[in-house]
C-alpha cells in the first residue's frame, strides 16, 4: 500500500522564547524538522507532505533539500485541521502516517513496524505507558481491550485521567476511511480545535480495526515545547550515540562528555578523550587517538593518527600515522599526507603537506604545496595575501626552512634547498641552494632606552 507521510511543522512554539520557528532548533547539530524528514524519507516510496504555518517560508526554505509537498496552515486550529489541509493531496488507495516536526528522535524501525500492520481496514496507533501521563491524551479501551477512543487531558474525566497508556500523536490511517473522518471532525471541545484523535472513535464506530504499537523508548516520542526539553533530548541523543560508538569498537574515556553534531564514522580501537566535538561528517579510521578538547568538522583522519589536545580540524583530510597538535588548527582545504606532523600553535589553510614533512610549532602555512620530508622551523609564515589576492607557495622535497622565515608568495623553494633562519624570501630558491635574506647586524653603544610617556 502506498504511503503518505505528513509532518506537522506549523506551530509557533512560543515557550521556546525564540525569534524563529521551534522546528528549526537543533538536536545533535541537525534541526528537528530535518531529522523527522530524513526518517520519513527512509521509508521506501513514501510521498512526503510538510505542513507549515508560523515562519513557514523559512521552514520551507530550510527543508528544500527534501522533495516534500508543502502545505500551508495559516491560523492553525489543531492537528485535525492540519490533516484536512493536506487531504486533497493524499493518494486514493494509500495510508497516511502523521509525524511531528518537534518529535525528532522517532526511529525508522518503529515506523516500519506500524506500516507492516497497515491495511485498508486497519488504523495503527503509536502509544506508550507513562508513570506520569499528565498532559497526554489517554487511550480508552473497552472490556475486550479494544481501543475505542482517545480523550485529551482537558476533556478527560477523573477516571480517564488515571489511564497510563497515552497517545503519542503518531498514527497511520487508511486514506479510503481517513478522507471521510476528516470531513466529519468538529471543534466541540475545551480548546475549540479540530483534534485528529477524534477519528479514533469514528474508526471504532465504522468497525475499522485499531491496533497499537509501542516505541522502543520514551525519548523516541518525546516532543519539544521549551529549551529545557530540547536540552534533555540533546543529552539523550548524545547518550545513544556514545553507546553505539562504544558497541562498534570506539573507546570513550567519558561517554557523558562527547558531542556529535552530525555523523561520526569511527573505526576499531579509536580512542576519544573528554570534551570532544564532532560536526558535520567526520570519519576516523582504525587506531586514531584524539586528545581532550578537540573539535573536528567535516574531515577524515587516517589510521594510526594521533590528534593531541585542543586541536581544531575543519574541512580537511588527514593521512595515516600523522601527529597533530596540541593547539593546532587545520583550516579548510588542508591535506596532510601520511606521517606528516603539525605541532603546537600551527595554523594551515589550503595547504598540502607532503609525506613525513614537519611544521612543528608557531607557524602559518597557507595556499602552499609542500613536498616530502620538509622541515619548517618555528615562526615561519607563508605570506600568501597581498591585500587583494591570494598567492601560492611551492616547497619541494627535502627543503629545510629555518626559524622565523617569511616566504612571500608567489614563490618557489625547490627540492633540497635551505632557507637560513630569519630570512624573507621573495624570489625563487633553486634546487640545493642556500638562501639567506637578512640585514647585516649593527650594534650601537650607549643606546638610550625609551621611557614611558
Amino acid at each position: 500500500m502506498t504511503q503518505d507521510i505528513v509532518i506537522l511543522a506549523a506551530g509557533k512554539g512560543s515557550r521556546m522564547k525564540s525569534a524563529f520557528s521551534k522546528v528549526l532548533h537543533k538536536v545533535g547539530g541537525v534541526s528537528m524538522v530535518k531529522r523527522v524528514l530524513a526518517t520519513a524519507q527512509s521509508i521506501p516510496n513514501a510521498k512526503l507532505h510538510l505542513v507549515v504555518g508560523h515562519q513557514g517560508q523559512q521552514v520551507e526554505q530550510h527543508c528544500q533539500d527534501f522533495s516534500a509537498n508543502v502545505v500551508w496552515q495559516n491560523n492553525p486550529q489543531g492537528t485535525g485541521d492540519a490533516l484536512r489541509r493536506v487531504a486533497p493531496d493524499l493518494q486514493a488507495n494509500g495510508a497516511t502516517l502523521t509525524l511531528y516536526g518537534d518529535v525528532p528522535l522517532i526511529q525508522t524501525s518503529t515506523l516500519e513496524k506500524m506500516i507492516s500492520l497497515s491495511t485498508q481496514n486497519t488504523l495503527v496507533l503509536l502509544t506508550i505507558s507513562l508513570d506520569d501521563p499528565t498532559g497526554y491524551g489517554r487511550i480508552v479501551r473497552n472490556a475486550q481491550g479494544k481501543v475505542t477512543a482517545i480523550v485529551e487531558q482537558k476533556d478527560a474525566s477523573a477516571e480517564e485521567k488515571m489511564i497510563q497508556e497515552v497517545n503519542t500523536g503518531i498514527l497511520l490511517a487508511p486514506n479510503n476511511h481517513l478522507q471521510g473522518w476528516l470531513k466529519n471532525l468538529n471543534n466541540d471541545n475545551a480548546q475549540g480545535e479540530y483534534y485528529l484523535t477524534d477519528i479514533i472513535a469514528m474508526a471504532a464506530n465504522d468497525g475499522v480495526d485499531i491496533v497499537t504499537v509501542n516505541p522502543e523508548n520514551e525519548a523516541e516520542v518525546a516532543g519539544v515545547n521549551d529549551r529545557v526539553q530540547l536540552a534533555a533530548l540533546e543529552r539523550e541523543l548524545q547518550r545513544q550515540t556514545a553507546i553505539e560508538l562504544m558497541q562498534n569498537g570506539t573507546s570513550l574515556l567519558d561517554p557523558s562528555r562527547i558531542d556529535v553534531r552530525g555523523e561520526l564514522v569511527s573505526g576499531q580501537d579509536v580512542v576519544i578523550d573528554v570534551n570532544c566535538i564532532f560536526e558535520g561528517k567526520v570519519v576516523l579510521a582504525d587506531n586514531v587517538e584524539i586528545g581532550p578538547n578537540c573539535h573536528l568538522k567535516n574531515c577524515s583522519v587516517g589510521a594510526g593518527t594521533v590528534i593531541k589536545s585542543n586541536t581544531l580540524i575543519d574541512d580537511s583530510q588527514v593521512g595515516e600515522y600523522c601527529d597533530i597538535g596540541p593547539f593546532a588548527r587545520l583550516r579548510p582545504g588542508t591535506v596532510l599526507a601520511d606521517k606528516a606532523k603539525i605541532g603546537n600553535f600551527v595554523e594551515t589553510k589550503k595547504a598540502h603537506i607532503g609525506e613525513g614533512s614537519k611544521v612543528n610549532h608557531l607557524s602559518y602555512v597557507g595556499d602552499t604545496q609542500m613536498g616530502q620530508g620538509v622541515n619548517v622551523g618555528a615562526g615561519t609564515i607563508t605570506c600568501n595575501y597581498d591585500g587583494v589576492n591570494k598567492h601560492q607557495t611551492t616547497i619541494g622535497d627535502g627543503v629545510f626552512i629555518g626559524s622565523n622565515s617569511s616566504l612571500v608568495a608567489p614563490v618557489n623553494v625547490a627540492k633540497g634547498a635551505t632557507v637560513a633562519a630569519g630570512s624573507t624570501i621573495t624570489k625563487e630558491v633553486k634546487q640545493d641552494q642556500l638562501a639567506f635574506a637578512r640585514a647585516r647586524q649593527a650594534n650601537k653603544d650607549n643606546w638610550p632606552k625609551p621611557t614611558k610617556k
